[in-house]
């Protein structure tokens, strides 16, 4: 007789790596985080417990694997709110009830439509001309202030607020006080807790007075714009102070920052800045790579929460559970992207993620772009000679802070 065919064995269970601890410490100048480099290598798709809140969370660190959650339904920003998750710091940067942080679509969709009216290359083709004179002047205050200068409090300090005050609508007088504001907003450490407290309590109030203010004088600002929309009946008050601030953090702090470290590239790379001076031509890509090339951000930004088990990168994320995507990690995948670590401005490889991806990818990025051309551009041209004035390792970056970048940055020309 022939024999009874043996039973199916059921395969067994991948058992869910450990728990690690990721404290995010500060890093040197723009060193890539070694924990990334360490789990994109060895375990991109892992678990993690962060300073605050509770649990633990995944951790993703491949590009295709960011590629796929971010633009995924089954993960929501929405089931965030309200859960104490672990996390980097003690207050989200954003408010958690209103604005486009912590919604999915459909209600995504309809606020983006209302920034959009504010973002577009109009808008932007307005704003330039504006931009380039802003840089011009300080520029000229640092030419004749002599060297060594700090090119962090000449230029790339005050440049993304004035910009940025300038398409919000913030009078002038007031930039400084809001520069502050989102220092605080974005400060990290155990310490800063009040101080992120009662710079969340200020931001909120300088806004809706500003958005009343619109109310009364109408103008062609985000302000203007925000506010428009919420006499229509599209979004409410605390949507559009929740946008506002969100516009605020990305297009002011964060901007200033990033512009920084990019510099600051280029100027521990004389040979690609060599380059930039004879073909002016290549300062859009080059931009682009620096966007790629340089680490932005401490750790991670808002988690999701999968409302249906998810297979990610061959691991089961079950329902409820908290995920994290590594941008920074992601844009070194050498995967995607040969030689990462190398800055490279003739690269043909597909998009970096430094603005995000799916419904939630930076609104911010087409004057995020703009800015860095403008900023890098106009210090190429007026000081051609330009150079740090320190050794390198001597240039002093952020500490305890999300986004990263130099404190100060002294040149000499």
């Amino acid at each position: 007789m022939p024999l009874d065919p043996a039973p199916a064995s059921t395969p067994t269970p991948t058992p869910p790596p450990p728990v690690r601890f990721w404290p995010v410490d500060d890093l040197p100048a723009l060193d890539p985080d070694p924990f990334l480099d360490e789990m994109l290598r060895d375990e991109p798709v892992t678990r993690i417990k962060l300073a605050h809140g509770e649990g633990h969370a995944w951790l993703i660190t491949r590009y295709e694997d960011c590629r796929f959650v971010t633009s995924d339904p089954r993960f929501s920003r929405e089931q965030v709110v309200g859960r104490d998750v672990t996390s980097m710091r003690p207050e989200p940067v954003a408010s958690q009830t209103a604005g486009l942080q912590y919604i999915d679509p459909p209600r995504h969709n309809r606020l983006r439509r209302v920034v959009a009216r504010a973002f577009t290359g109009r808008a932007m083709q307005r704003l330039r001309p504006m931009a380039e004179r802003r840089a011009a002047e300080m520029l000229d205050v640092m030419a004749a202030a002599g060297p060594p200068a700090d090119l962090m409090e000449h230029l790339h300090g005050p440049f993304p607020i004035a910009v940025i005050r300038d398409f919000l609508g913030v009078d002038e007088k007031d930039w400084h006080r809001w520069a502050a504001t989102g220092e605080a907003l974005l400060s990290a450490g155990a310490d800063s807790e009040e101080r992120a407290k009662e710079a969340a309590r200020t931001t909120r109030a300088r806004i809706a007075e500003l958005l009343q203010h619109r109310r009364e004088e109408p103008r062609e600002d985000l302000a203007g714009v925000l506010a428009l929309a919420t006499e229509a009946g599209e979004i409410t008050g605390d949507e559009a102070i929740s946008l506002a601030t969100a516009i605020q953090v990305s297009g002011g702090h964060a901007v200033r920052n990033n512009s920084g470290s990019m510099m600051y590239a280029l100027l521990t790379h004389p040979r690609h800045l060599e380059r930039l001076r004879r073909e002016p031509e290549l300062l859009p890509k080059a931009v682009d790579e620096l966007f790629r090339y340089v680490p932005h951000r401490n750790g991670v930004g808002i988690p999701r929460v999968a409302i249906e088990d998810v297979e990610v990168g061959g691991r089961l994320i079950r329902a409820g559970e908290v995920i994290y995507n590594a941008y920074v990690a992601a844009n070194r995948d050498p995967e995607v992207f040969p030689d990462p670590d190398d800055l490279d401005f003739d690269r043909t490889n597909g998009p970096h993620l430094a603005f995000g991806h799916g419904p939630h990818h930076c609104m911010a990025a087409i004057m995020a772009r703009m800015e860095a051309e403008i900023m890098i551009g106009s210090v190429l041209t007026r000081f051609p000679g330009i150079r740090l004035a320190v050794p390198a390792e001597e240039v002093e970056f952020q500490r305890q802070g999300l986004i990263r970048g130099p404190r100060t940055l002294p040149v000499t020309w």
